[in-house]
C-alpha cells in the first residue's frame, strides 16, 4: 500500500476547492497551483501551501507539465489529482508523474491511451461488440480525406477531437463545404484546449439523449458502475444540466448498458474513476461514444443519489487499496439535478461576460449543494472556462429536485457578470425537460431569442426592483445612524 501525505492539485476554481476539501476530510495535506490571475481564488486560500506558476493562458500554466512536476517536487507532494480538464487525461503528464516517483489520481499512462484517445477507444469498443457510430479509427490526414469520408458515410456528420473532452474541438457538418472552415476551427480549438489537434469524423447521430456511466475500477481487476447520468441538454456540445438517474432509463437497459461500460474498462486495464459516455437514439438503440479517464463536472449527481464520495474513491484507489464497494451495494436512491453556472449572456446568444464579481447570494436549504468558485472581488477574464459554479440539488422524486432546484436557482444572485442563471431556470419549468422527453437538440427547439428576451424582461421586472429598493433601505439606515463618543 502506497499511504498518501501531500497531494497536489494541478487545477483551479471549483473543482480545486472540490478535491480540497474530501482531502482535507481524509487527513491529506493539500498544494495549490495558481496562474498570476487565480493568487487571490478562494482554492489558492484553502490549501495548506500553493505555489505561483508564470504565466496566465493555459499553455502558460495549468496545461505546462514541467511547471506542475516542478512544483509537486518543489513541495514535496508524494500525489497530484489533476481534477478535470488541462492535463487530466494527459499520457505524458501521468507517464512523467510516475517516472518521478510521484502518484497520479487517476489511470496508468497506458489506459489513458487507449481510453482517452476516442479513435483507439472506439476500435476496443468494436473488438469488445460495442456498437459505434460510423466513422474513422484514426485521425484525420487532410480536409481531402475529410471528405471522402464524410460523403461516404453521409451527412450530418461530427468533427471530434481525438484528446481531452468537455465539448471542446468538436463541430457538426451538414453539407461538404463546410467541411475545411469546421475541420480548421475543431483543430485549433483542440490545440489550445488539449495541446492536441487530431480530430477524427464520425456519422452524427440527429437528436439522440446522451447518457453517462460513472465507474470505478482498483488496480485488481475489480471494476463497478454506479449507475447513470442523463446529459442530454446541452449547447454547442457543452453539457449545462445533468441529472440521476435518466429518465428514459429501464433496468434492463441499465444492466446491458452498464455491462458494456464495465467490460470496456476492465479490457483497458484501467483503475480508477472514469465514465463511460453512450448516445440512445429515438429507437432506444444506443451508441458507445467515448470514454472519458478521469472525473466529471457532473460526477456530484451520482454522489448524491449513490451516497458515495467519488473523490475519496479516487484517493482509496490511488493508495493500492481494493474497492470498497461491490456492485451489489450500489443502490440508487431518490434523483438529484446539476445545473452549471457560467459567466455567459444568455440574452445576446450565451457569448462569454466578462467582469468582476461585486456581490453573491448562495442559495442553502435541505439537500442543496453548491460547488462554487464565487466571490466578491473575483475578476472573470477570459483566460479560462466560463464555469463559475455548479448547483446540485436531490429529492426523492424527479419532480420533487426540479421544483427544489427552481426555488434555490431563485434565491441565487451572481452581480457583476451575466450568468445562465435564467436560462436554468427555464428548464426548471419547461415542459419538455419536466416530462422527460429530452434530447440533445433540447436547446435548438425549445429556447428561440424570443424567449431569451422574454426573460430578460421577465427578470428586469421581477428582480430589478426588489434588489433596488433593498440597496435604498440600506443606504437610508446607514444615514440614520447616530455615533456616540
Amino acid at each position: 500500500m502506497n499511504k498518501l501525505q501531500t497531494i497536489l492539485i494541478a487545477n483551479r476554481s471549483e473543482i480545486a476547492r472540490r478535491v480540497i476539501r474530501s482531502a482535507h476530510e481524509c487527513g491529506y495535506n493539500t498544494v495549490a497551483i495558481c496562474s498570476p490571475h487565480d493568487e487571490t481564488a478562494l482554492f489558492v486560500r484553502e490549501a495548506g501551501r500553493y505555489v505561483n506558476l508564470l504565466g496566465n493562458s493555459p499553455r502558460e500554466s495549468y496545461l505546462d507539465i514541467a511547471q506542475v512536476v516542478d512544483a509537486a517536487k518543489k513541495m514535496s507532494a508524494d500525489a497530484v489529482h489533476p481534477g478535470y480538464g488541462f492535463l487530466s487525461e494527459n499520457a505524458e503528464f501521468s507517464e512523467i508523474c510516475m517516472k518521478e516517483g510521484i502518484t497520479f489520481i487517476g489511470p496508468t499512462p497506458e489506459a489513458i491511451t487507449l481510453l482517452g484517445d476516442k479513435t483507439s477507444a472506439r476500435i476496443l469498443a468494436g473488438k469488445l461488440g460495442v456498437p459505434t457510430p460510423s466513422g474513422t479509427t484514426v485521425a484525420l490526414a487532410s480536409a481531402e480525406e475529410a471528405i471522402a469520408i464524410s460523403n461516404k458515410i453521409g451527412y450530418p456528420v461530427l468533427l471530434k477531437a481525438a484528446a481531452g473532452g468537455g465539448g471542446k474541438g468538436m463541430r457538426v457538418v451538414e453539407r461538404e463545404e463546410d467541411i475545411v472552415s469546421s475541420l480548421e476551427r475543431a483543430k485549433g480549438e483542440a490545440l489550445n484546449a488539449f495541446g492536441d489537434d487530431r480530430v477524427y469524423v464520425e456519422k452524427y447521430i440527429s437528436r439522440p439523449r446522451h447518457i453517462e456511466f460513472q465507474i470505478l475500477a482498483d488496480k485488481y481487476g475489480n471494476v463497478i458502475h454506479l449507475g447513470e447520468r442523463e446529459c442530454s441538454i446541452q449547447r454547442r456540445h457543452q453539457k449545462l444540466v445533468e441529472e440521476s438517474p435518466s429518465p428514459v432509463m429501464s433496468e434492463s437497459l441499465r444492466k446491458e448498458m452498464g455491462d458494456a461500460a464495465i467490460s470496456l474498462i476492465r479490457e483497458a486495464k484501467y483503475d480508477g474513476a472514469g465514465t463511460v459516455e453512450f448516445l440512445v437514439d429515438e429507437h432506444g438503440k444506443y451508441y458507445f461514444l467515448e470514454v472519458n479517464t478521469r472525473l466529471q463536472v457532473e460526477h456530484p449527481v451520482t454522489e448524491f443519489v449513490t451516497g458515495y464520495d467519488l473523490v475519496r474513491e479516487q484517493f482509496s484507489i490511488a493508495e493500492g487499496n481494493e474497492l470498497s464497494i461491490k456492485q451489489s451495494d450500489v443502490v440508487m436512491r431518490g434523483h438529484s439535478i446539476e445545473v452549471r453556472i457560467q459567466a455567459e449572456d444568455v440574452w445576446s446568444d450565451f457569448l462569454p461576460s466578462l467582469g468582476t464579481i461585486s456581490y453573491v447570494r448562495h442559495p442553502g436549504g435541505a439537500f442543496v449543494r453548491n460547488d462554487s468558485a464565487l466571490y466578491p472581488g473575483l475578476e472573470v477574464s477570459g483566460f479560462y472556462d466560463s464555469l463559475l459554479a455548479k448547483l446540485i440539488v436531490w429529492d426523492n422524486t424527479r419532480n420533487g429536485a426540479i421544483n427544489r432546484m427552481k426555488r434555490a436557482l431563485e434565491e441565487m444572485r451572481i452581480v457583476g457578470v451575466s450568468t445562465t442563471i435564467p436560462f436554468a431556470r427555464f428548464v426548471m419549468e419547461n415542459k419538455t425537460f419536466r416530462d422527460g422527453t429530452l434530447s440533445t437538440a433540447f436547446v435548438g427547439e425549445e429556447f428561440s431569442p424570443e424567449i431569451s428576451q422574454k426573460l430578460y424582461q421577465e427578470y428586469i421586472d421581477k428582480f430589478t426592483p426588489a434588489f433596488l429598493a433593498a440597496k435604498n433601505e440600506l443606504n437610508e439606515k446607514k444615514n440614520r445612524i447616530v455615533f456616540v463618543s
